[in-house]
């Protein structure tokens, strides 16, 4: 069974930095594309960056400048390097990893980790 599971949300201020992470329990060759979206108190979920295997990367235009993601396929991890922290940022952040099963491609999400932007 595939399990994503994500850290390193918490309360900051604005202007601050924050680094998640998200490991997932599966064969480090079935990982694709991994990712990471948000969602804000009664909002929709919001695409953030999506980095695929062979790592090139997409930002939404929102965290263009301010955000990073990256990954280690040889821990099965990807990261979200977040600067310039705006209150606006604040909701959970979930990661999603897309896993090759035989012919197929399945996705995964995570329970995610809230990130708080204090004003």
């Amino acid at each position: 069974q595939v399990q994503v599971e994500e850290s390193g949300g918490d309360l900051v201020q604005a202007g601050g930095s924050l680094r998640l992470s998200c490991v997932v329990s599966a064969t480090a060759s079935s990982i694709n594309t991994m990712g990471w979206y948000r969602q804000a108190p009664g909002k929709q979920r919001e695409w953030v960056a999506l980095i695929t295997s062979n790592s090139p990367v997409t930002y939404a235009d929102s965290v263009k400048g301010r955000f990073t993601i990256s990954r280690d396929n040889a821990k099965n991890t990807a990261y979200l390097q977040m600067n310039s922290l705006k209150p606006e940022d604040t909701g959970v952040y979930i990661c999603r990893a897309d896993i090759k099963r035989v012919d197929f491609f399945y996705t995964y999400w995570g329970q995610g980790t809230q990130v708080t932007v204090s004003s």
